[in-house]
């Protein structure tokens, strides 16, 4: 089968990388910690006195927001008070696993210049450069998106959706970073922002945002072969 060529042979990744790789991934892990402790501290604050905070109040270290709400009931302020404990806890973890990467992980080319394209910061660019490692592994943008999870899984009959194959092939940290990538540009990028009006105006959000997502990782992929920027004229062309 290796002499006919048709055996599939899976990419090694070098084992001197991968504690660094692993690192970022813990990072990210902590990361889904910290928001799933947010959505139930805001939702006991919701429920209990009807008071909406934003997630940046909450993550706030210098000031404590959220204790004072909850003063008047001894059993609600214990649980505001351990929730906010445990949140500042994660943030500073976080950051300390941020400065260590940065400190010991370069951007080099021509990953550096994923920073060019909208949504994408440091953190980003490195745990996309480290989860995708040579980009000539790829044979081809499609491979390289497909391996990212943002091609449609499904299996259809007739033009009748019979299931979904394979959802759980390929990278789900690089799936991740795409899809953290797609809802920063849709937020503070207009061009990200206008791809993703006009998707929404014919479909859902959840697939507008995977069409977004799907975008930048296409981009991506070209970025990273041809050593060029990103350009929004093409990838929301």
């Amino acid at each position: 089968m290796l002499r006919l060529k048709i055996l599939p042979e899976g990419y090694i990744y070098p084992k001197e990388q991968r504690p660094l790789r692993d690192l970022l991934r813990k990072r990210g892990h902590l990361v889904r910690l910290r928001t799933s402790l947010i959505v139930s501290l805001q939702n006991i604050l919701a429920r209990n006195i009807g008071a909406k905070m934003k997630t940046n109040q909450i993550k706030a270290l210098k000031t404590d927001r959220v204790t004072p709400l909850l003063a008047g009931d001894d059993d609600l302020s214990l649980a505001g008070r351990v929730s906010k404990d445990a949140i500042d806890s994660l943030r500073r973890q976080i950051t300390a696993i941020e400065v260590a990467v940065e400190k010991k992980i370069d951007l080099k080319q021509p990953y550096d210049l994923l920073l060019s394209m909208p949504g994408v910061g440091r953190v980003l660019a490195l745990t996309i450069m480290r989860e995708t490692g040579p980009i000539d592994r790829f044979a081809d943008v499609g491979n390289y998106v497909s391996y990212c999870r943002k091609v449609p899984a499904g299996r259809f009959s007739n033009d009748k959706k019979k299931g979904t194959n394979n959802r759980k092939n390929g990278n789900k940290y690089l799936s991740w970073a795409y899809a953290e990538a797609g809802e920063l540009a849709r937020r503070f990028d207009a061009e990200a922002r206008a791809y993703y009006d006009r998707k929404r105006s014919k479909t859902n959000a959840p697939i507008a945002h995977g069409a977004l997502s799907h975008k930048l990782a296409r981009a991506a992929f070209y970025m990273m072969r041809d050593g060029v920027p990103f350009m929004p004229e093409k990838a929301f062309a």
